[in-house]
């Protein structure tokens, strides 16, 4: 290996280093918001519900919701091409949106499907309306995140 190229990859792997950082910050408060989302749904605190009361419903319904958000920020980073400020501003709008219409996708489920979420992640076994309602979420995502690419 040459010096010169020694002197071309260290700035390479620097910008490298910055932006996986700073993509995984703007993800992880994605993913922050959408299990907050989530949380919105559900009776009482998420988080108590999954550790506490080991609800596989809650559980399944955060996953799928975390899952749909990771497609959304993965294609936004992709379709940026290379371009960190436009892959970090892809990300957050269009990885906001997507929890948006997740949150919209459990409404609508709630109110005009009749899944009802709140009840549901108080059973003790995984419902079949949580699958659907989690497979919605990550059909969402995986929507969202093509409708970005396109």
């Amino acid at each position: 290996m040459s010096l010169a190229l020694d002197d071309e990859l260290g700035p390479i792997l620097a910008e490298g280093v910055g932006a996986i950082f700073a993509y995984a910050a703007v993800g992880l408060a994605l993913f922050i918001l959408g299990f907050y989302v989530v949380d919105w749904t559900t009776p009482g605190r998420l988080i108590s519900i999954i550790r506490r009361d080991r609800s596989p419903n809650a559980t399944f319904l955060a996953c799928a919701a975390t899952i749909g958000i990771g497609f959304i920020v993965a294609v936004a980073i992709y379709s940026a091409g290379g371009d960190l400020l436009e892959g970090l501003i892809r990300v957050a709008v269009f990885g906001g949106v997507g929890v948006i219409a997740q949150a919209l996708a459990v409404l609508v489920f709630d109110r005009l499907v009749g899944v009802d979420v709140r009840s549901c992640v108080q059973e003790p076994k995984l419902e079949p309306a949580v699958v659907l309602l989690g497979v919605a979420n990550v059909a969402i995502g995986l929507v969202t995140a093509m409708a970005v690419y396109g």
